[in-house]
């Protein structure tokens, strides 16, 4: 059921419209005893839900009981993140989710319905995996919190996404993942149905049915000054809800371009991107734009590792971005590979397979790291000089006899060569 809907492409959605329409749906749920509220980490800050967050706590205050950030494989936040995020809010409310640890199996997918949706792909069953505080914490309201935006695992992100794989466990993020790998990331992104989605639904609709989940989904855009604004705001308790912000999340996020881009220059905030598991955004949402033998450029100043979580870290040191086909041959040869299935998947997704060359700008990881994992290296400070992004707008630009694309923040948006995305 759709509880609130609005939004439009020049829709600019203010924080009184946002206070008004979140405690109108609140009023008419009633009172509730004891609330849970599962917002994305800091890596997602743009989407607003560190306000929505605070908005909710304080309309429930006491009846606020547990924060549980859906961290997915990403590290904990930190104190400092959570005081930058969810101003007010008190620390002693936020729960750390351990994907390894902390979960439960409420449900299982089968194995034909995994074949029928990858096309015979891959073909295994998949638990359908929350954190034990989901179904054991005894809420009466569970809000879940988050973006619209299109997503290189599972089409576009958020919803059902936002709780079997934000706050999932290792054998449902690793087969997800390895899932939307295997049957393609370029046959997904920017798509609302695709065989990821469609598990995430078959499990949504079987085991969670009975859970009181409602969804607070945004849709964030830039006004004409370059600064963020909500686009659109969905709230339900439904696929709808989802529908809605995916569709209106495609004309807002996502960019077709007449021509290939030959040359982009991705900026990685600091604050956001420390790793490559998230920074390889700059290659997902940029790969289907970039002309054969062009090259991405990205300037990652807060770079400091490949893996958020240890034992990925690990393993992509051990194999690198080798492009998918000898990837999906070391998953099959070796048993590391195989019991962590999302990393297998995120080395696929890393890989231009040969087809684009990859520069990564670092000062934090040496360029014989960078190497080593298959990526080109360059020094930071030198092209932060050439690429100051401080001097550089979003879309097209022209500096020193060459023309090349910027991009401040992969993660808002995805760009394609409409050629190349029809086929």
């Amino acid at each position: 059921m759709i509880h609130f809907s609005r939004g439009s492409q020049t829709d600019d959605i203010s924080k009184n419209d946002l206070k008004e329409a979140i405690y109108g749906v609140f009023e008419k749920l009633g009172k509730r005893k004891k609330v849970l509220a599962l917002p994305p980490d800091f890596t997602r800050f743009h989407s607003r839900a560190g306000e929505i967050t605070n908005l909710s706590f304080q309309y429930y205050r006491d009846s606020m009981s547990d924060i549980l950030p859906a961290l997915g494989t990403h590290a904990p936040m930190s104190e400092k993140e959570i005081t930058e995020m969810f101003v007010d809010v008190p620390h002693s409310l936020f729960r750390v989710h351990n994907w390894r640890n902390d979960v439960v199996t409420i449900g299982t997918v089968p194995s034909d319905y995994i074949k029928e949706v990858s096309e015979g792909k891959v073909e295994y069953d998949w638990q359908a995996q929350v954190n034990k505080l989901i179904r054991d914490g005894g809420h009466d309201l569970i809000l879940s919190i988050g973006q619209v935006v299109p997503h290189e695992v599972v089409g576009m992100a958020n919803h059902a996404k936002n709780i079997f794989v934000g706050t999932g466990g290792k054998e449902g993020i690793n087969k997800s993942h390895f899932l939307g790998a295997v049957y393609g990331m370029e046959r997904m992104m920017g798509r609302a149905d695709t065989p990821v989605r469609k598990v995430l639904n078959y499990a949504c609709n079987h085991f969670l049915k009975d859970y009181p989940v409602l969804y607070i989904l945004t849709v964030i855009g830039k006004d004409q000054n370059g600064c963020f604004v909500i686009r659109g705001l969905y709230i339900g308790d439904d696929e709808e809800c989802f529908n809605m912000a995916a569709s209106l999340s495609l004309k807002v996020n996502f960019q077709l371009l007449d021509r290939p881009m030959k040359k982009v220059v991705v900026y990685l905030d600091p604050s956001e991107f420390k790793s490559t598991w998230l920074g390889n955004k700059s290659i997902y949402r940029t790969r289907m734009a970039i002309a054969d033998n062009g090259e991405l450029i990205v300037l990652a100043p807060g770079l400091k590792e490949f893996g958020e979580d240890p034992e990925i870290d690990k393993l992509i040191r051990k194999y690198g971005y080798v492009g998918s086909e000898k990837v999906l041959e070391l998953t099959k040869n070796n048993s590391d590979l195989q019991a962590n299935l999302s990393a297998a998947a995120h080395l696929i997704h890393g890989s231009s397979e040969n087809r684009f060359k990859i520069t990564y700008c670092t000062d934090k990881i040496s360029g014989a790291e960078m190497e080593s994992v298959n990526f080109n290296h360059a020094d930071l400070a030198v092209m932060m000089q050439k690429y100051n992004p401080n001097n550089l707008k979003d879309g097209w630009n022209f500096a020193d006899g060459e023309e090349f694309f910027y991009i401040s923040n992969p993660a808002l948006g995805l760009w394609a060569y409409k050629d190349r995305f029809n086929n």
